[in-house]
């Protein structure tokens, strides 16, 4: 496998990557009950997302074979929300921003307050799991934390990619985000490294393939 990690400055390009991956899940399945409306609003959240983190965060993209077959999403904490989000996806979600509403509250409520990286959101290209990518995605960013001594904050999407994360240093935060009627999500921490490659302690309790790999 001949891969390499970029920087990437398409925001659009970095969020249709993500939807078409996200539109599939059970969060977005709670978020937009019905199928045929998921991708389009997904498309349009994702790449607002995106577009907010090149001005406040990285996007990294991994390309496999000279082709873009990831990206990882970070946000250098703590950040300004987006101008006008609300309004936004009340314009292009309709009936489904409520929810929209109710799981960035609840996103809010746990997300931790002290300095860190927060990786909003990581995806592969269909076709392209199993073959180690996500790792390579995570782990370059990783680098530059361990240097700085600065820790980071995700909410894993499903048990499968908990399980990847913990392999990477995360731990689990004390509390779950619990979807009213719908799936779970698991906060997780990562302190930096210290000498030995080994994370320092940080939030919460070590737990011991994934489609992120």
């Amino acid at each position: 496998m001949t891969a390499e990690i970029t920087r990437m400055t398409d925001a659009t390009v970095a969020g249709e990557i993500i939807a078409d991956i996200f539109s599939r899940d059970e969060i977005t399945s709670w978020l937009i009950p019905p199928v045929r409306d998921r991708l389009p609003i997904q498309r349009r959240f994702f790449t607002m997302q995106t577009a907010h983190a090149l001005d406040h965060g990285q996007i990294y993209g991994v390309h496999e074979s000279g082709e873009l077959a990831g990206v990882a999403v970070w946000f250098t904490a703590p950040f300004p929300e987006i101008p006008g989000q609300e309004e936004a996806i009340a314009a292009f979600a309709g009936e489904h921003a409520e929810r929209y509403g109710i799981l960035g509250q609840l996103m809010d409520k746990l997300h931790p307050h002290e300095p860190h990286h927060y990786l909003a959101f990581i995806a592969l290209v269909r076709g392209r799991t199993g073959r180690g990518l996500g790792s390579l995605l995570l782990e370059e960013h990783h680098r530059r934390l361990d240097a700085q001594g600065m820790p980071a904050y995700l909410e894993a999407s499903s048990e499968a990619s908990r399980r990847l994360y913990l392999r990477h240093g995360y731990v689990d935060m004390p509390e779950l985000l619990r979807l009213p009627g719908g799936p779970v999500m698991y906060p997780m921490w990562r302190a930096p490294s210290i000498r030995g490659g080994r994370p320092a302690d940080g939030h919460g309790e070590d737990s011991g393939p994934d489609a992120l790999e």
